[in-house]
């Protein structure tokens, strides 16, 4: 069953609950940083395994010491859904064991 669509007021305040996100091309995005290219690695691998748990995948793009997430719904048209902050939510829980910032 597709995912609904969020309202862009429903959008804003679901990101006033999510400080580093921000909604931009009908996507919601973060970017972390931390302190080496292995703590990145980590936190990479770490959101994969989030996101097969979920069955619910971002963009991630690997830097140096960066992970920058942008993440929408295709079963929704490439719209912003409660999937989409399901897994921002799991990914802010879990940022800080790596250092993230």
């Amino acid at each position: 069953m597709p995912s609904e669509p969020l309202s862009q007021k429903e959008i804003e305040d679901r990101l006033r609950e999510l400080p580093g996100w921000a909604f931009e091309d009908d996507r919601i995005l973060r970017t972390y940083r931390v302190d080496t290219h292995r703590a990145a690695s980590a936190l990479v691998v770490h959101i994969c395994v989030v996101q097969d748990e979920l069955n619910h995948h971002s963009d991630l793009t690997l830097g140096y010491n960066t992970v920058r997430l942008a993440v929408n719904s295709h079963d929704a048209g490439g719209r912003v859904t409660e999937n989409d902050f399901a897994l921002a939510e799991r990914v802010e829980a879990l940022a800080p064991a790596h250092g993230a910032s």
